[in-house]
């Protein structure tokens, strides 16, 4: 009988964890983001906001699959969810810019521990995240432009 292989890297499997418990607190903050959103400019902030929620849903289901096909438990929490003094809406888009460039740097550390271990497969899929944060933060910065 062929015995299965497992996936014995600890240090992407940690690194997995923290991503994963980074998207699920995106998606309790890009809802708490959404229900702050006051004034003439909710509807269409608001929308982005949930729409933003969803796909930390999203990456989140992507990162847990790959935990538990290289033999990982994504963990129960997610990272602590801090909420800033004022719900403007420039406040919000500065913290979720914040949040965007962490989201970067953690995909961008997993595309080059997956690049060292040579794990082709989990190095696109990271490589791909980090594509679609680096658009995110673009867009959010294109956002906090101030207009004439």
């Amino acid at each position: 009988m062929k015995k299965e292989k497992t996936y014995k890297n600890e240090e992407v499997l940690t690194l997995l964890g923290r991503i994963y418990q980074s998207e699920i607190a995106g998606v309790n903050r890009y809802l708490h983001y959404s229900f702050m959103i006051t004034g003439y400019h909710r509807i269409p902030i608001q929308n982005w906001f949930r729409e933003h929620a969803q796909e930390a849903i999203t990456h989140a289901t992507l990162i847990g699959e790959k935990m538990t096909s290289l033999g990982g438990h994504p963990p129960i929490l997610s990272s602590q969810v801090k909420e800033g003094p004022n719900h403007s809406i420039k406040q919000l888009l500065e913290e979720s810019l914040h949040f965007e460039e962490e989201a970067i740097n953690l995909y961008k550390e997993l595309a080059a521990l997956s690049e060292k271990y040579e794990d082709i497969a989990l190095e696109e899929l990271a490589r791909s995240l980090v594509k679609e944060e680096v658009e995110h933060a673009d867009e959010v910065r294109k956002m906090l432009i101030k207009p004439e």
